[in-house]
């Protein structure tokens, strides 16, 4: 396997902020955020934010953190595939960021439900954050693809992870096409969710221990000389 191409302390830093982009997603939305909310019943949701405010507000500083750490995150894995292909590295990178932006100015939407006084307009607009979430995660996709295509044919991390990255921008461009095109249809994707899941908390983990039990990363010098030449 060939030498990781970036200092072993950014691959921890990558993996720590995936970690975090993985925590604090399915916090916000399974812990924090998705028992107060009810999508068939205005009248209930609207009765159980005002109860749970701080609740509601930590899942949106929650997603914040998770917006922060994604563009963190994309700015070193475009460092860590540089050498493989500087034009699909920087394809990755601005999908990813475009993804980013798109949840993170979304989250406006969750702060101006918590404003308006109208239980059923409140239950619109954190649908239309749903359907943000959604756009994001097409652009999402596009980068798992680009990003799939950078791990199997760099050399340096495992093959079978790369397939899974490439499994989960499949299942996160259907779920999105579906909520657009077909939103009755979309409940029947979600189970396959757990597959980004797996295949991405893989990709934390080995970014977090495995590189070092390698060859060995390259310094950034290395680095540098290997993009000149």
């Amino acid at each position: 396997m060939k030498t990781l191409p970036i200092p072993l302390h950014q691959a921890r830093i990558a993996g720590l902020c995936y970690l975090i982009i993985i925590l604090c997603g399915v916090g916000s939305e399974v812990a924090l955020r998705g028992p107060l909310i009810n999508p068939g019943s205005a009248e209930q949701t609207m009765q159980a934010i005002p109860t749970e405010t701080m609740r509601f507000r930590l899942s949106i500083m929650a997603d914040v953190l998770m917006a922060l750490s994604d563009a963190a995150l994309a700015v070193l894995l475009f460092l860590m595939f540089l050498s493989v292909s500087v034009g699909l590295a920087l394809g990755a990178l601005v999908f990813r960021l475009l993804q980013s932006g798109i949840i993170a100015v979304g989250l406006l939407n969750l702060q101006a439900a918590l404003i308006i006084d109208n239980a059923a307009l409140s239950l619109s607009i954190i649908t239309l954050h749903a359907y943000g979430y959604d756009l994001g995660l097409i652009f999402f996709a596009v980068n798992c693809f680009l990003t799939a295509s950078l791990m199997i044919n760099s050399g340096f991390i495992p093959r079978v992870l790369g397939v899974g990255i490439g499994v989960s921008g499949l299942v996160y461009l259907t779920g999105s096409v579906l909520r657009f095109l077909a939103p009755d249809l979309h409940g029947l994707v979600a189970p396959a969710f757990i597959l980004p899941l797996i295949a991405e908390t893989a990709f934390c983990l080995w970014l977090l221990i495995l590189p070092g039990r390698g060859r060995g990363a390259a310094t950034a010098k290395d680095q540098v000389q290997r993009n000149i030449s």
